[in-house]
């Protein structure tokens, strides 16, 4: 039987439902929450959980959020959230009153932030409409994308699910489909996640290890060099911070004061400086996607060097000296 056939039958108790019936343009798709699902105590969980880390986060700000619906459409807390969070100027007003104000700000806020996270546009799941309308499906997976994005140490529930409901206006009417949509990463997404190429690289292919040192020590030198420094050992040379920093410089194309960092370091403490200002650099440039412990660098963990070192080189790999 022709499943349209049947969605003669339930798409108005559906429409009626949602307020859409007229509101869904000709080849325009729609997903919203199924009602069900909003007493998903684990949704509940999830929204007070991303609620109270706005809150916290502009606590400075005295912004404070009770809905996540109602209090992030018009884009106000998303730029103060960004630009607190990334450190991103954005060229636009605090305040937009009107629709067209608040669509023209919602629009550069999610451009920032699809560059930001390095998504094309195919993989949104978020609109300047959706959040513009108020969709909390939408709204929530910014929110999560965003957190993931700047606080990955961030301790986001995990296995939130919802029942979802899709709309299609097609040719033949309107079509309906019921599905399950994940917002949050399950548990074994997680633990898959914690496991990197490096980890892979140290337990199974040791052997490789100089090989992928060596790239690394080229690429950095390519780049230092000109400030007529040498790297020879990326253990014991990156340690205090000095090479780190000044590679970043070289490669994001602006100049350190020396009062801001210690480029002799006599302690672990001015080491460790060094690299919390480098940790803060590339995490501000949006090339840092994973969390650092700075004293893990400053002990001389392969690991984690490497680790920081290929966010440089994955991008920077083709840039000319």
């Amino acid at each position: 039987m022709d499943p349209d056939f049947l969605n003669v039958f339930t798409q108005s108790a559906a429409l009626n439902q949602f307020g859409v019936e007229n509101d869904i343009a000709q080849g325009e798709k729609r997903r919203l929450i199924k009602p069900t699902s909003h007493n998903n105590p684990r949704l509940e969980e999830l929204k007070l959980f991303l609620i109270d880390w706005i809150n916290t986060t502009l606590k400075q700000e005295h912004i404070v959020v009770k809905s996540l619906e109602e209090d992030l459409f018009d884009g106000l807390v998303l730029h103060h959230l960004l630009e607190n969070l990334g450190s991103l100027k954005l060229d636009v007003d605090k305040i937009a009153l009107t629709e067209k104000k608040q669509r023209q700000k919602l629009s550069v806020i999610l451009e920032a932030v699809a560059k930001c996270l390095q998504l094309e546009e195919n993989q949104l799941k978020w609109s300047v409409e959706s959040i513009l309308a108020k969709d909390l499906l939408s709204t929530l997976h910014l929110l999560v994308a965003i957190a993931k994005h700047f606080q990955p140490n961030l301790a986001i529930p995990p296995s939130v699910q919802v029942e979802t409901i899709i709309f299609e206006n097609t040719s033949r009417g309107l079509k309906t489909e019921t599905t399950v949509e994940y917002i949050t990463d399950t548990k074994e997404n997680l633990e898959d996640q914690s496991n990197d190429a490096f980890d892979e690289l140290f337990s199974r292919a040791p052997d490789r290890l100089d090989a992928v040192k060596q790239v690394f020590l080229q690429f950095v030198n390519q780049h230092v060099g000109k400030l007529g420094l040498n790297v020879k050992d990326i253990e014991s040379q990156f340690a205090d911070g000095v090479i780190l920093l000044l590679l970043i410089g070289q490669l994001e194309g602006y100049f350190l004061n020396l009062r801001d960092f210690f480029l002799t370091p006599a302690n672990t403490t001015e080491m460790l400086h060094n690299v919390n200002l480098a940790v803060d650099l590339l995490t501000d440039g949006g090339l840092l996607n994973f969390s650092v412990n700075s004293e893990d660098i400053v002990k001389g963990d392969m690991k984690t060097t490497l680790r920081i070192l290929y966010c440089l080189y994955s991008k920077y790999k083709t840039k000319e000296t």
